[in-house]
């Protein structure tokens, strides 16, 4: 799935769009004493790797960051062109006919939707897995990838993170109270008790990490700027979960709240 906040991109300006000025980011602001032409890749053997998959989109998303690890997780060079969510030009709407993020860029394909690039790049770039081998096992893999990006999308990120982060730095418009109120009441809970039974004590869900892991834990850093945290005496298995997933890659989860 694509960010959600993608779909509110404007048509006149924000990212460049041009992988000569793709740049990596720490702490979500751009460095001005990196260079900026060619990211560092991620190699084996540490070598720098010409032609690195280029990404669209910001580290605020979820989405994003999903990518992001899969790609690490990987060694899978990459760059960044963050785009700045509700804007983009006309190039951008090529890409990206929905007009959310991410974009991926990979020689001659470009694809627009994270579970699509993760899909391609498990096909492309085979090892290490992130889908588990076993068919059941990757299909409820795959199943909780689709609660993350769809329901925990909608709690995490439209009813919380957009009513307390994104409408007053981005809009200037006030939080709803109300419906902050509502999700940290009564849908965050049942988020939380569903995935209680669904993540282990110990290591990953399905033995290694999976795509499954990765994207229940790519909203908790979404949540953590909202100032949300998990109550470790109700939800233990799933806070201590996220803590060991969100390290696997953390700078994936470079970011920092509007």
């Amino acid at each position: 799935m694509a960010d959600p906040i993608g779909r509110m991109v404007g048509a006149s300006e924000g990212a460049s769009l041009d992988p000569a000025n793709a740049r990596r980011t720490t702490g979500g602001a751009v460095r001005d004493d990196e260079e900026i032409t060619m990211p560092q890749a991620r190699a084996e053997g540490g070598g720098v790797m010409a032609q690195p998959v280029q990404i669209i989109g910001g580290y605020l998303s979820p989405y994003v960051r999903k990518v992001l690890v899969v790609l690490d997780l990987k060694g899978i060079p990459y760059g960044i062109d963050p785009i700045v969510p509700f804007f983009g030009d006309d190039r951008f709407s090529q890409m990206s006919p929905l007009r959310r993020i991410p974009v991926l860029i990979d020689k001659d394909v470009t694809l627009a939707d994270s579970s699509v690039i993760c899909q391609y790049l498990e096909d492309r770039y085979p090892q290490p897995a992130v889908y588990p081998a076993n068919i059941v096992d990757r299909a409820r893999s795959r199943w909780l990838e689709e609660y993350a990006d769809s329901r925990m999308g909608e709690v995490f990120i439209w009813q919380l993170f957009n009513q307390v982060a994104i409408k007053p730095a981005v809009w200037g418009e006030q939080t709803d109270t109300a419906v902050v109120d509502k999700t940290l009441r009564e849908d965050m809970p049942r988020v939380l008790d569903y995935l209680e039974t669904q993540v282990p004590a110990e290591g990953f869900i399905f033995g290694s990490v999976s795509i499954g892991d990765i994207s229940i834990a790519c909203f908790f850093r979404n949540a953590a700027f909202s100032r949300f945290k998990v109550d470790t005496a109700r939800w233990p298995r799933t806070a201590a979960f996220v803590e060991r997933v969100l390290k696997l890659s953390p700078d994936a989860h470079a970011a920092e709240a509007p």
